[in-house]
């Protein structure tokens, strides 16, 4: 193997640990990480919730756990509804 090849090698050794360290990091900064919502079964499907209820806390819904806890990140970022002006 020539030195280039070992360095073409080691850049991509370094590259792929750099983009798994940026991911571990990003996992990390998610919602349902920072805030570990409670996970239960409601009905048919996953539920995790932060709060004491689902009208004053934030919700995840999703067939999985993992699929519940997408849900609830992406609620998570959601404004609260406006409510009509009269």
């Amino acid at each position: 193997m020539s030195i280039s090849e070992i360095e073409h090698h080691a850049w991509q050794a370094h590259s792929a640990a750099s983009y798994a360290a940026a991911d571990t990091e990003n996992q990390r900064q998610r919602p349902c990480v920072l805030f570990r919502p409670l996970l239960s079964i409601d009905g048919n499907q996953w539920c995790a919730l932060y709060g004491d209820n689902l009208q004053d806390g934030v919700a995840g819904f999703g067939d999985s756990p993992a699929d519940a806890m997408r849900d609830f990140d992406a609620n998570w970022c959601k404004p609260l509804a406006k409510e009509p002006t009269k």
